[in-house]
């Protein structure tokens, strides 16, 4: 019997296999392996996604048929004959427990992708394929706390705060705190706050520590903190990190929703998992725990999002959480060239903390890295602009050719360069459609249409267009409604009642009575009407269209658009309800919107251009201090995250790479000159063609490109005898006191394998804690 199993399960196998001939053998074992926990360490341009859309197409046609032991009830040498021929009988016969496509969870980072995702699907698949949970984490939070939001003690029409709206709302609670905005800056304030909802700590006990450690900041951030929730709660409004926060709250506290979703969810993939938080790993860990079935899809290497609080420990210690967890390594590039893919693996070779994979590819050598010396900002700039005129001239698209950018300060010079030119482009990451004001505007009255309670909107609209409520009224209202412990809408909406509201009394009541009887068509009508309803009894549209100044033809066009935009998500989502409108553009990203069929050069930083390809790339600004940036220089593990940044740079290359520095540059008002960066000196000399312009004086030896330079200090510690290196390593333990060149006194407060190595945190005094990788921290580094 044990052989006649054997043969069953291999022949089921081989029918599966044959339905995915087309992939490479590892993408195979990737989407035949459906149960338990997977790890996929899919290199950049390795087909993740393909092998994602394939693995739920597996788990729908043949549910665990590939993965199973479990032979069928009327399993014979009949059937195993019917398996063993193939063809649609086989494939009829194969399937074992298919999976309901409302079973499947895949989750993604952006909306385009989750788009990309079910669109394939579609293709693929069918009708079916719309029931898959194919979203964003935030999208998918949104959908489990419509559901159960009152258990929170929110309403399920909750609206959500975009970054700008939570950045607002910091604004106005410093100052109603008397705090000085450039002591506090709302945007820090706010990414703190970030990181104590990522270590979930509610903001009274963040208060609470923050007294008993008697560190006036910070007790003044928990002050703003609390406030900061305080309001959010009585608006009935979440912002982007409140989503998981209470999804991961509500899941921890309710036992009945916990077991409701992980009965629910068979199936768990995690796509882009190296960019994950703490809070994603615990809402993935949870929705997982039912069957635990979970799939992770990322690349160590593309670990670029620690400032957004991404932790590279998710995906470095998945085995360790998952003791018989599988690990499949997509090694093979369809996308770029030898030349481009061996320069990329020198230069991650060097990091510490990493898995470790080597990307290969079938497409040959291709053209060697073209490597230009710039005499500054301006001839960098130049060179860009004339090269792609020259490729332009040769045939070639202007979209082929995207520029990469440490930071956005670095792009003025190339769009003055694109301008002089005549060369069409377009910034990634600058001013999305919804951001405008006057698109902001519109949303803000459709968010106070569903949510009357919500301050901060109504702050922003009540008058716009002007309506005669200026601010000093508008402040008094503000003032009412927090001695009466209510909002501003019922404020105004009984101004009559106040003698310090009575010169804008009867304007604020036709204001509240205006926002009602549009909250009364809303409940009749779909968002598309209700949003022309809205121009109509505002007036703004209009206001616009009579204006003399030239800028507001444009503004009426984006008043208009944003209709568009409404009947597009009814379209494409059936959703015809606001709050399900209001959701999905609070989720809107810009690259959400990226064409990539549209004609233009492409102008973005390296961290917008993740998940991108182009036929040519520009790397501008490789220097010292510029890239690697001047904060990562000494830092082990701020220099990890830079060269894992330079790695996702280098292969968003197809055909052709070009890196550029520049002898000296002017930014930020200062001109300062630079060596070469230390990821150009990292790349074999094999893969780099260099183009140094005469009369420059520079040296010609390998990697001494210039500007004095020469191979930084931590490579030559890096030729030290791997037996030297696990012999200093070794010394060190947990408390120990050691003492550090570059940051003097400490003691070891946590270690964390990682890679072959360890993490260690230490708590320099005068310094506070860093984290180094412990084997490049040995070279600098003895006990105390």
């Amino acid at each position: 019997m044990k052989d006649f199993e054997k043969r069953y399960m291999e022949a089921r196998r081989a029918v599966v296999r044959a339905e995915f001939a087309a992939l490479n053998d590892r993408q195979q074992e990737a989407v035949l392996a459906t149960e338990g926990p997977l790890l996929i360490l899919a290199g950049a341009g390795s087909g993740k996604t393909t092998v994602l859309i394939n693995r739920i197409a597996n788990l729908l046609k043949f549910g665990k048929a590939s993965d199973s032991g479990e032979l069928p009830a009327d399993a014979d040498e009949e059937k195993l004959r019917v398996l063993q021929a193939g063809g649609d009988a086989a494939r009829e016969l194969a399937p074992l427990a298919p999976v309901e496509p409302w079973r499947i969870l895949a989750i993604t980072f952006t909306n385009k992708a989750a788009g990309e995702l079910k669109d394939r699907l579609a293709r693929m698949l069918g009708p079916e394929a719309s029931d898959i949970w194919a979203c964003t984490f935030h999208s998918a939070c949104v959908r489990i706390l419509r559901r159960d939001a009152e258990r929170l003690g929110f309403s399920s029409s909750f609206t959500i705060y975009d970054a700008a709206d939570s950045q607002s709302l910091i604004k106005r609670i410093i100052k109603d705190l008397n705090l000085d905005d450039k002591s506090f800056p709302p945007k820090a304030v706010l990414a703190e706050i970030s990181r104590a909802k990522d270590s979930r700590l509610p903001a009274e006990e963040y208060l609470r520590q923050a007294r008993a450690s008697g560190d006036i900041r910070r007790i003044k951030v928990g002050e703003i903190y609390v406030e900061y929730m305080r309001r959010c709660f009585a608006a009935n409004a979440m912002d982007f990190d409140d989503l998981i926060y209470f999804t991961v709250k509500l899941l921890d506290e309710q036992e009945d929703v916990r077991s409701y979703w992980q009965r629910r969810f068979q199936y768990v993939l995690i796509d882009e998992y190296q960019d994950t938080n703490h809070l994603q790993y615990l809402l993935a860990s949870t929705l997982a725990g039912g069957w635990g079935n979970i799939c992770v899809v990322g690349d160590d290497d593309q670990s670029i999002y620690k400032f957004r609080g991404a932790t590279i420990e998710n995906i470095l210690s998945f085995e360790s959480q998952y003791k018989n967890c599988r690990v499949i390594r997509l090694e093979q590039n369809y996308r770029s060239t030898s030349h481009i893919l061996d320069a990329a693996n020198a230069v991650i070779r060097n990091n510490l903390g990493r898995k470790g994979k080597e990307l290969w590819t079938n497409h040959g050598s291709g053209e060697p890295i073209k490597l230009y010396v710039a005499d500054n900002e301006n001839d960098e700039a130049q060179y860009v602009a004339s090269t792609i005129l020259g490729a332009y001239g040769q045939g070639a698209n202007w979209r082929d050719h995207a520029v990469l950018y440490r930071m956005n300060a670095q792009s003025s010079q190339l769009e003055f360069a694109f301008k002089r030119n005549g060369i069409p482009y377009r910034i990634i990451g600058g001013l999305r459609f919804f951001d405008r004001a006057e698109v902001k505007d519109l949303l803000a009255y459709l968010s106070l249409i569903s949510a009357p309670s919500d301050d901060l909107r109504l702050s922003r609209v009540i008058n716009s267009p002007p309506r005669g409520i200026g601010e000093r009224s508008l402040e008094i209202a503000r003032q009412l409604a927090a001695q009466e412990q209510t909002s501003i809408f019922d404020i105004v909406s009984r101004a009559d009642k106040y003698p310090a509201l009575q010169r804008p009394a009867l304007r604020m009541r036709q204001f509240a009575a205006m926002i009602n009887e549009l909250r009364a068509f809303s409940e009749a009508n779909t968002p598309d009407l209700l949003y022309d309803e809205l121009l109509e009894k505002t007036g703004y549209l209009k206001a616009l269209e009579n204006s003399t100044d030239p800028k507001d033809t444009a503004r009426a066009e984006n008043v208009r658009e944003l209709k568009s935009s409404i009947i597009g998500y009814m379209e494409e989502s059936g959703d015809r309800t606001l709050e399900g409108y209001l959701a999905n553009v609070a989720l809107y990203t810009d690259m959400d919107n990226y064409d990539k069929e549209a004609d233009c050069v492409v102008m973005m930083t390296m961290h917008s251009a993740k998940g991108l390809e182009f036929p040519t790339v520009f790397i501008v600004g490789m220097e010292e201090s510029i890239f690697p940036g001047m904060r990562a220089i000494g830092e082990a593990e701020e220099m990890e995250e830079e060269r894992r940044l330079c790695y996702v740079a280098i292969t968003r290359a197809k055909e052709r790479l070009h890196m550029v520095c520049a002898r000296q540059r002017m930014l930020f008002g200062r001109t300062t000159a630079n060596r070469v960066s230390r990821f150009v000196d990292e790349i074999p000399e094999e893969h780099i063609e260099k183009n140094i312009p005469k009369g420059y004086g520079y040296r010609e030896k390998p990697h001494d490109l210039g500007f004095a330079y020469k191979a930084p200090p931590y490579r030559q510690h890096q030729v030290a005898a791997p037996a030297a290196q696990e012999s200093a390593t070794a010394s060190f333990a947990l408390g120990d006191s050691v003492r550090h060149k570059a940051f003097g006194d400490g003691v070891i407060i946590k270690m964390s394998p990682m890679g072959g190595d360890y993490l260690i945190e230490v708590n320099f005094e005068g310094v506070g804690p860093k984290k180094l990788m412990l084997r490049a921290a040995a070279q600098h580094m003895t006990k105390g």
